[in-house]
């Protein structure tokens, strides 16, 4: 399998530390594990790691240090929530918040624009305390897609409407624009959200299917039109965002975002807004030790002859209890890695304990 890579973090402990903390090394296709020693400390209230990724696709080389400004930034933003004592899901959803504003990334600004030329987004979320979810697909007009699945989900949570209606937790196209902004969502212009890179790549990819479109004489020109469809975005059209959070508590949280394939057909939902299989999020609970978020990226059913293209980031963490003569004190281990098969990806990780976030960006190429 082409470009696949799977590498590791280090396993954290949401304590202060009396020891300083040693840089990590990537690892394959292992959990990369480290115990932070707490000492006598006790937990000051603040806790949280956050892993984000700026999308598994084909990103140009020459903005790799956008890509990596942005995962920064997205890390930054989850450990400000989690600083001032937010909850796993509001801190993903901030993370998402950050990567959907970037014109670099296929999410909120700057999406990929579908056979129309228009945007229309996926996005979801999961909180692993409550297990609710929210998403939305094919919706146009809204800056950031995840601000309004984020509220689907809490509005969820508050219980049935009236007459004893039930909530909706996944809306599409104009119903969901509609709801966003009776929920005070503002809604933002799709030529607004256009960027000059992704108006580039839809006249771009307009001109390849047109001339596609006229040698069409078969099966093996259908093939090729399919294919040049899939590689002809440059910048990357599998590059849906995501981030996967654990707060102080040891709830855990995880988001998506896309803007979808280039030119895809209007109206259609991607992976990232259905459930289980854009995010998936789980406290432990008696049957399973361990609290594990998920995120992916990539289209899975999108596949060249050598490899599925996707990647994934995933984080489980559990409680560590560790007696002092004193006292007990109880943390969180946290472990993760990422995984990619496309030629590229970009991943951010960092606790609340850090003072910056560490990010990687990926080519095929520089693999071993």
């Amino acid at each position: 399998m082409i470009g696949l890579t799977n590498y590791a973090g280090v396993m954290e402990s949401l304590m202060n530390s009396a020891e300083e903390k040693q840089p990590s090394s990537p690892l394959t296709n292992s959990w990369a594990k480290k115990q932070e020693s707490s000492k006598s400390q006790k937990p000051n209230g603040v806790g949280g790691f956050v892993l984000v990724h700026a999308g598994a696709g084909y990103h140009s080389e020459s903005k790799a240090k956008e890509y990596k400004h942005v995962c920064k930034r997205a890390c930054q933003r989850a450990v400000d929530q989690l600083k001032a004592g937010a909850l796993a899901v509001e801190a993903v959803a901030a993370a998402l918040v950050e990567l959907e504003d970037s014109p670099f990334t296929n999410a909120g600004m700057g999406s990929n624009l579908n056979l129309s030329g228009e945007i229309e987004c996926d996005a979801s979320i999961m909180d692993g305390k409550s297990l609710h979810f929210g998403a939305v697909g094919a919706l146009s007009g809204i800056r950031n897609p995840v601000m309004v699945a984020n509220r689907l989900l809490s509005e969820a949570q508050k219980g049935k409407l009236s007459a004893g209606r039930i909530p909706p937790c996944f809306l599409v196209g104009r119903g969901a624009h509609d709801w966003a902004v009776s929920h005070g969502i503002p809604p933002c212009p799709s030529d607004k959200m256009a960027t000059k890179f992704s108006l580039s790549a839809y006249k771009r990819n307009k001109r390849k299917m047109e001339l596609a479109e006229k040698m069409d004489t078969g099966h093996n020109q259908t093939k090729k039109r399919r294919q040049s469809s899939e590689n002809g975005n440059g910048s990357g059209c599998l590059d849906t965002v995501g981030a996967v959070v654990v707060d102080l508590e040891g709830n855990v949280a995880a988001a998506v975002s896309s803007g979808g394939l280039a030119m895809k057909h209007p109206g259609r939902v991607g992976q990232a807004a259905h459930y289980g299989c854009g995010c998936w999020a789980e406290n432990a609970c008696h049957m399973n030790s361990y609290s594990t978020a998920v995120s992916t990226s990539g289209s899975p059913i999108l596949a060249s002859e050598d490899r599925v293209l996707g990647g994934v980031i995933v984080l489980r963490c559990c409680r560590c209890v560790e007696a002092q003569p004193s006292q007990n004190f109880q943390g969180i281990l946290v472990e993760f890695l990422w995984s990619h098969t496309t030629e590229s990806m970009c991943v951010g990780y960092m606790s609340a304990q850090d003072s910056k976030a560490k990010v990687r960006f990926e080519l095929a190429n520089q693999l071993n």
